[in-house]
């Protein structure tokens, strides 16, 4: 029998609001509980009181990584139709039960060099993973949890966030002669930008991007003096060549790079299948905890909505599945 129930950890997980920036509570509580365990925890400080939770058993090998903090609204959980509902059941507090319960497995096994990285933050930044990414262990392998299908992923794209920004003149709109809209430049750039060719991938296809945000003007009866647009590219490559792609379009607009995540390619394990994924992880900012895998139960397409849930027997299976991933990794350590 395990020592966890696997279910119940989750709800209890679950039902902490642990919504991005407010994870303190989230982490005391799993703080405790791997304490109760008997694991070594050490609270890794990001910001603001959040902190990420590391605990150790001998000095590991592999680590089973995830994150505890979630997208808003936070709603509670709830157990129907043999699935987990709830923010975070897939997306990840699910898929930390999981991993605890594998590594718990393997130490009543007598295996000791696993370990546990919960981290704050992946929602939104990833402040968590680069704090813990300075704190590497030297650990072999880095097995992080998000919803993949039970798939392990071939690779992931990256992601390169920018603002176009564009100037105008003001001017009464009765008299648009006399001033200049930016809002028009922005319109005639972004319409532009969609004849653009991007760089593509053999296994992840090409580039694509979406408009997050829009904004411009004073007034309905005024030319827009300024506009500005934030896009977000999913990148399969280099962040440099997409910038430089973006660039083309200047100096009608000023483009200016805000964030980039490296797309990133993973170990596999014959057997298991295997795909590969269109979002970003915390992984590209763990790169000093050793080889990546990554796997999950759950489905991207039910996390950060209102119904996130995963199945129960999924959930089960991912337990056995992380057991055998920790024990290969270990094989080819050994090797």
């Amino acid at each position: 029998m395990d020592s966890i129930d696997t279910v119940a950890f989750a709800r209890a997980l679950v039902d902490i609001d642990s919504t991005t920036g407010r994870e303190q509570a989230a982490g005391e509580w799993l703080a405790s509980q791997l304490s109760a365990l008997g694991y070594t925890v050490e609270r890794q400080p990001v910001a603001d009181g959040r902190f990420n939770v590391y605990g150790r058993l001998d000095e590991p090998r592999v680590v089973l990584s995830t994150h505890f903090d979630c997208v808003p609204p936070f709603f509670p959980s709830d157990l129907r139709d043999d699935c987990l509902f709830g923010r975070g059941s897939c997306d990840a507090k699910g898929i930390l039960a999981a991993q605890l319960t594998a590594v718990e497995r393997m130490r009543a096994s007598g295996e000791r060099r696993v370990a546990m990285l919960l981290v704050v933050g992946e929602e939104r930044g990833s402040d968590g993973a680069t704090v813990a990414n300075a704190a590497a262990p030297g650990s072999g392998f880095l097995i992080n949890g998000e919803p993949t299908d039970s798939r392990l992923a071939v690779a992931t794209r990256g992601m390169l966030r920018v603002r176009l920004d564009a100037q105008g003149r003001a001017a009464h709109s009765a008299v648009p002669e006399h001033g200049e809209s930016a809002i028009d430049k922005l319109v005639d750039v972004l319409v532009r930008m969609r004849a653009m060719e991007w760089p593509s991938d053999p296994q992840l296809g090409k580039t694509f991007y979406s408009v997050g945000l829009i904004a411009g003007g004073i007034a309905p009866n005024v030319i827009s003096p300024s506009a500005s647009a934030e896009l977000m590219f999913r990148i399969v490559g280099p962040a440099d060549d997409v910038l430089a792609t973006a660039r083309h379009v200047e100096p009608t607009v000023a483009v200016t790079e805000i964030l980039r995540v490296p797309m990133v390619r993973f170990h596999t394990v014959p057997g298991v299948p295997a795909a590969v994924f269109p979002f970003t992880t915390d992984v590209p900012l763990l790169d000093r905890w050793g080889t990546p895998l990554l796997f999950g139960p759950g489905s991207i397409l039910v996390a950060h909505t209102p119904h996130e849930h995963v199945r129960l027997d999924e959930l089960h299976r991912a337990i056995g599945t992380y057991e055998s991933l920790v024990r290969h990794c270990l094989a080819i350590g050994a090797g």
